[in-house]
């Protein structure tokens, strides 16, 4: 059976945006990043100073599209460390008035908004690994009840924002597909991530090392959606980081058995496609 090394992990997510002056403007101001870099059409936030956390690249000539227009990101989700910190995300949200749905899914406390390019971007904070339970069939329980609002607020009664604190990272990321049995093909039997969690024929959740999840893939843009194309704002690619060269190999070898296209980027790393043209980039931690 192919398993993916347990410690594999996300890191930078990049994403295409219509106008990189007023997304530079959301991801800072509202979500809580600050610049690391900055170019004329290119601009890498950070969270600690020194790594990229989410990139912004400009589209010279493209279009935002409305959500679940095809397959490709549905959102990518930064995780906080603690629920204070998520307690201090609704504040700064309410205070820019941004529209905010919400989800606890049991293992997590979620938020979710759209970006200025109708990005979809999830902002939660983990409960306790030991708490999670698991069905006779072994799969993480999730599902999705009202968040405890209030309790948020009062866990960061008192704490001022000051942005997304240190210790965020992206925690997952979750894609439309026009297949879910393709995608499974791909990310379970090449990549070698493990299913967590299924519901019905639509959705499916899975990751490395028995995270709640890594990766979610659905088919909720519909089945045979076509992909976002490369001109519209939208996911230009993320990663996945492994923790060594040996596994890289690992895995960049499955991927070319298979059939996949795989390209060499700068300082060892690689990317790749999977059936619905979802980049990833892979590198080592």
């Amino acid at each position: 059976m192919t398993i993916i090394h347990p410690q594999t992990t996300l890191g930078v997510v990049q994403l295409r945006v219509s106008d990189l002056e007023t997304s530079t403007i959301f991801y800072t101001e509202v979500i809580g990043l600050n610049i690391l870099h900055q170019s004329d059409y290119k601009v890498e936030l950070t969270v600690d100073g020194e790594h990229s956390i989410v990139i912004l690249s400009e589209l010279t000539k493209g279009t935002v599209l409305p959500q679940r227009s095809g397959a490709g990101l549905y959102h990518f989700a930064i995780l906080v460390p603690d629920r204070a910190s998520l307690g201090l995300v609704v504040r700064n949200l309410v205070k820019h008035n941004i529209p905010v749905g919400q989800g606890d899914h049991l293992v997590s406390e979620a938020l979710y908004i759209s970006d200025p390019d109708n990005n979809g971007i999830e902002i939660y904070r983990d409960r306790p690994r030991d708490t999670w339970t698991r069905d006779e069939q072994g799969l993480i329980v999730m599902t999705t009840d009202p968040v405890d609002v209030e309790g948020l607020l009062a866990a960061s009664e008192g704490l001022t924002w000051s942005g997304l604190p240190e210790g965020t990272v992206i925690g997952h990321v979750h894609f439309h597909v026009a297949d879910l049995n393709q995608a499974e093909a791909f990310y379970v039997g090449v990549l070698g991530f493990e299913i967590v969690a299924r519901y019905g024929d639509s959705a499916l959740f899975i990751s490395a090392g028995g995270y709640h999840h890594h990766i979610g893939l659905n088919t909720w843009a519909g089945v045979g959606a076509s992909p976002v194309p490369e001109n519209a704002a939208g996911l230009d690619f993320y990663e996945i980081i492994v923790p060594s060269r040996q596994e890289l190999d690992v895995v960049v070898g499955r991927l070319r058995a298979s059939g996949t296209e795989v390209h060499d980027g700068d300082d060892g790393v690689y990317y790749a496609k999977d059936p619905f043209n979802i980049k990833a980039k892979l590198s080592v931690a």
